[in-house]
């Protein structure tokens, strides 16, 4: 078979030789064609020359509440209505409540209830500025221009529409607004426009019915009122204020269902006194009384419902007072011993409460009754006492757990306050847990309790004071506390000794500085006996045994200091006899079947009592030492500044 040869190679072109050949291709076009050519090329200049110049900027011409923003980027065009409009942002806009006419009657209305009053600046920064208008202070009420929102409605025309010369024109603001703070404006506004709805009613005073006529009104509707304000802010011309919309409430109760309730019970009600009777008491409530507690409530129809405030009536101090007066408080049982058994002297019996909660229920179905009719009883219920002869075994009352006696030289003023304090803290019941106190209990050593003026010690010496005496019972109260194997809390000790005490185990009181307390951590309640005679004062406490023998053990007398001599000129000075001061510790020891469970050691500091010489002005030389045999009848001190502890 034969071969067919390959044809023959083109030779290679040339640069030279492919110009040449475009040109020969043009210049056999048609002459339209190539003019049409060179205009789309001119175009096309144009057309990338403006894109240097327009890029994204706003259309010329455009305008924003009368400011220039043409031909600028969005960015500067904000900052430009932020500068220029900063002022006006701020202007009071000014609003009126309602359609013009019935604000001018609105306000009208209210010039003539409050015409007395001077015009004051409104509180949500409004103000009167024409009959029923008011002005709004826009950064108050949370609106603003969204400047961005603003510029972006903008026209941004093309190459081609910037070449045949579109324009902008003027722009509507965006404006934005914080419902929360616009609520709160026009909240406040609400309250100072508008007239306000009165509810018909009966008011009673000093014994009298009084009656409210119902008239309607109107108030600013602030819901729909917020977008309304944000609709008219920058856009309402000068000298027109913007209208918001009012609701008008007419009242439920009406002028009928008032005169209803005046002669169907408000009259009646206040016609005269009401008795009570509770158990043996009477109770008298005069219409004034009673009056002060009544008011008339519309239900959901609007028909006016009487309502006592049973409470506020029971609270009333005439009320109060007689209330009292039925009721008698429960009295506890009186305890004692034999032996170490506890007995029961004299049974508790139960006192009287009278039941307040239920007096506005007794109250109310006779106001409108007459004469003898306006009679009626309150509940009263019985009170039991919290000790009596039933519940002893229940309170855990068995048996003396501890008894203490502190003996003393009479004198008149002990024997009235130690007396007094000793009557005050017998028949003391302390449940467990519970903390009794000195202060508390015995109450200011005062004339008004009882108490007479003593010896006391005060800055170290020993002073007169009201109440002086009474550390006797405190140092028996102790003692008491210590051997009953209770929890002491706050005690002190005298800032020197007093022989007549054991020394570290003894304590005085300060009212408002220092108490005796303890806390009963015994599991059971503890009763307390306190008595006292001329010469002694003895406390015991009846309950059960924690710990079957509570001992004290004292150490030896440890850092003493010898006392010194002072002369005291004052008139109202008091002889002092010397004794040492030291420092002493005591041992409080628990035992149950005769082995050792706890032990506590109670530390205490006594200062040196100083000699104190009174020599007042024109006195003989010695006649104002103190004589040792006469320290017996003043070493007795009920309170101290500078009392010690351990």
């Amino acid at each position: 078979m034969s071969q067919i040869p390959p044809p023959p190679a083109r030779p290679p072109r040339t640069e030279g030789s492919r110009i040449a050949a475009l040109r020969e291709r043009v210049t056999s076009l048609p002459k339209p064609y190539l003019i049409g050519g060179a205009l789309v090329l001119g175009l096309g200049g144009v057309y990338v020359g403006s894109l240097t110049v327009g890029g994204d900027t706003v259309a010329p011409g455009t305008t924003v509440l009368g400011v220039e923003i043409g031909d600028m980027t969005p960015e500067a065009a904000e900052d430009r209505l932020a500068e220029e409009l900063a002022a006006r942002l701020k202007e009071p806009l000014r609003v009126r409540v309602g359609p013009a006419d019935e604000a001018a009657a609105g306000q009208d209305q209210n010039q003539d209830q409050d015409q007395d009053q001077d015009q004051q600046e409104q509180g949500s920064g409004a103000e009167d500025a024409g009959a029923g208008v008011h002005e709004v202070d826009p950064v108050a009420a949370g609106l603003a221009l969204d400047f961005e929102q603003t510029v972006d409605q903008a026209e941004r025309p093309g190459p081609l529409a910037r070449l045949f010369g579109a324009d902008g024109g003027e722009l509507e603001p965006v404006v934005t607004v914080d419902r929360g703070k616009a609520t709160a404006t026009l909240n406040t506004l609400a309250e100072e426009s508008g007239t306000e709805l009165v509810e018909g009613d009966i008011v009673f005073k000093d014994g009298r019915p009084e009656a409210v006529e119902p008239r309607g009104g109107t108030t600013l509707d602030v819901e729909n009122s917020v977008d309304v304000l944000r609709g008219g802010y920058l856009v309402t011309p000068a000298g027109d204020a913007v209208e918001l919309p009012v609701a008008e409430a007419q009242p439920r109760t009406d002028a009928a269902e008032v005169r209803r309730a005046m002669s169907e019970f408000a009259e009646p009600a206040m016609s005269g006194p009401v008795e009570l009777t509770a158990g043996d008491t009477r109770i008298s409530l005069s219409p004034a009384t009673i009056g002060a507690h009544l008011s008339m409530e519309p239900d959901d129809g609007g028909a006016l419902e009487p309502v006592l405030d049973g409470a506020g009536l029971a609270a009333d101090e005439a009320v109060a007072a007689a209330v009292e007066e039925a009721a008698t408080e429960p009295v506890n049982a009186v305890l004692g011993l034999d032996g170490d058994a506890v007995t029961v002297v004299e049974d508790g019996r139960p006192g009287v409460r009278v039941d307040t909660e239920g007096l506005g229920d007794a109250v109310l179905p006779l106001l409108t009754r007459g004469g003898a009719e306006r009679t009626g009883e309150v509940a009263t219920e019985e009170v039991e006492p919290e000790l009596s002869a039933d519940n002893l075994d229940e309170l855990g009352i068995t048996e003396k757990m501890s008894s203490f006696t502190v003996h003393f030289d009479p004198a008149p003023y002990r024997s009235t306050n130690i007396g007094r304090a000793a009557e005050l803290i017998n028949g003391s019941l302390v449940k467990p847990g519970e903390v009794w106190s000195f202060n508390e209990t015995v109450g200011e050593r005062t004339a008004e309790n009882g108490f007479v003026e003593g010896v006391i010690i005060l800055d170290d010496r020993y002073q007169k004071a009201q109440g002086g005496g009474v550390s006797a019972v405190a140092t028996t109260m102790f003692n008491a506390v210590f051997f009953a194997g209770v929890k002491p809390v706050e005690y002190g000790a005298h800032s020197f000794y007093i022989e007549r005490y054991p020394e570290g185990r003894e304590a005085t009181v300060a009212w408002g500085h220092l108490d005796n307390r303890w806390e009963n951590d015994s599991g059971n309640s503890v009763y307390i006996q306190a008595s006292a005679t001329d010469s002694s004062v003895t406390i015991s406490f009846l309950g059960t045994r924690k710990y079957d023998e509570v001992e004290s053990v004292t150490g030896p007398r440890t850092k003493v200091v010898e006392p010194q001599t002072r002369v005291n000129t004052d008139e109202e000075c008091v002889p002092q006899p010397p004794l040492e001061g030291f420092d002493v510790s005591v041992d409080r020891v628990f035992r149950n079947d005769g082995a050792e469970v706890k032990r506590e050691t109670y530390k205490t500091h006594y200062t040196p009592r100083d000699e104190v010489v009174c020599e007042p002005e024109g006195s003989e030389e010695g006649a104002g030492r103190p004589d040792p045999a006469a320290d017996e009848n003043i070493a007795e001190a009920s309170e101290t500044a500078g009392a010690g502890g351990g």
